[in-house]
């Protein structure tokens, strides 16, 4: 038995004109899958990435990572939900971008009640995207309280969590953004310092703030844009964390130059991998869910876009019209 839902598919790679609303046909979960039925999407860069080609995908694709709704029903070999859980997830493989869908259930964890579904939506890859950088993507010797952190994009989704989490955790974030009011942004929801990046260069800030010492981590979804100067910011031993390609990819370079700016540490993380058994999702999700009960990190939504103004919502995205975490209503 199958059922139509709405969603969004692209037949190329290309802009955000390739998005088009369709109609697909919903069939039955099979063994580690469940059915959910949407009430909201969380709307990511990676989407951006995936539509414009960035990276590649299969065609024709129906984009999405992140949702939240309710279990419908459930495959075999399932044992963590059952039909009428509020759930929410983030993760592979794409389609979140419809009313329902069938999909494995190895990253779909429980909403607590005191959760709403647009929140959840919202939060779950940006989230645990926060969750992954400042506590298992560290600096050698680790994060303590009082280090310094360089975030970029502070006033995006990532970024605005990442910037209330890391003062729960007694960090120092130095976070940048685009605009005046960007930086405002981040600082009220937790950065120490937030630097206007189209205003002043934020490599000179950052030794100015540090004391010339430099920070031991920066945190980097730019990409091409800032990748030099982030590397410029980092204290001898620090780590270059990306996890993002906003302005573009890095070019290679010769891993000499990590050598001469101080034995500096290089990763290319992804949230894919943390999330790839039920185990550790469970655990990270838990983790975020605790930090957002308890107040210490507010899950802000800037943007709701309908499903079928999809376009409109990766144009603001691109544009960097937006601010903390977009999301589509059905």
């Amino acid at each position: 038995m199958s059922t139509l839902s709405r969603a969004i598919q692209i037949r190329q790679h290309g802009g955000p004109e390739e998005l088009q609303l369709v109609n697909v046909q919903v069939g039955e979960p099979g063994h580690g899958e469940i059915r959910i039925r949407h009430h909201a999407i969380g709307l990511n860069f990676i989407d951006v990435y995936q539509r414009s080609g960035l990276y590649p995908m299969p065609m024709p694709l129906q984009l999405g990572m992140e949702a939240a709704g309710v279990v419908e029903a459930v495959g075999g070999g399932v044992t963590h939900l059952q039909v009428g859980d509020r759930v929410a997830y983030a993760g592979a493989p794409p389609g979140s971008y419809c009313e329902r869908r069938v999909m494995p259930a190895t990253c779909v964890c429980k909403l607590p009640d005191a959760i709403s579904f647009e929140t959840g939506a919202a939060m779950m890859l940006k989230g645990l995207t926060a969750q992954y950088l400042l506590k298992k993507t560290l600096p050698q010797g680790g994060l303590h309280a009082g280090d310094f952190v360089l975030f970029h994009a502070a006033a995006g989704g990532v970024g605005l969590i990442a910037c209330q989490w890391a003062r729960a955790l007694g960090l120092r974030l130095i976070g940048t953004a685009g605009s005046a009011e960007k930086c405002a942004l981040a600082q009220a929801h937790g950065a120490e310092f937030a630097i206007n990046y189209a205003a002043e260069d934020f490599c000179a800030r950052v030794k100015e703030i540090t004391g010339g010492k430099g920070v031991k981590v920066v945190y980097d979804s730019v990409g091409k844009d800032t990748f030099d100067k982030s590397l410029d910011c980092l204290a001898h031993f620090g780590l270059l964390a990306a996890f993002g390609n906003a302005s573009g990819a890095v070019p290679p370079f010769a891993p000499g130059i990590l050598a001469g700016k101080g034995s500096l540490y290089l990763t290319r993380a992804t949230l894919f991998h943390h999330i790839a058994t039920r185990d550790s999702t469970q655990a990270m999700a838990d983790d975020l869910f605790a930090v957002v009960q308890s107040g210490q990190v507010h899950i802000r939504i800037g943007q709701r876009y309908a499903l079928e103004d999809v376009q409109q919502a990766h144009r603001d995205l691109e544009a960097r019209k937006t601010t903390g975490c977009t999301i589509l209503t059905l």
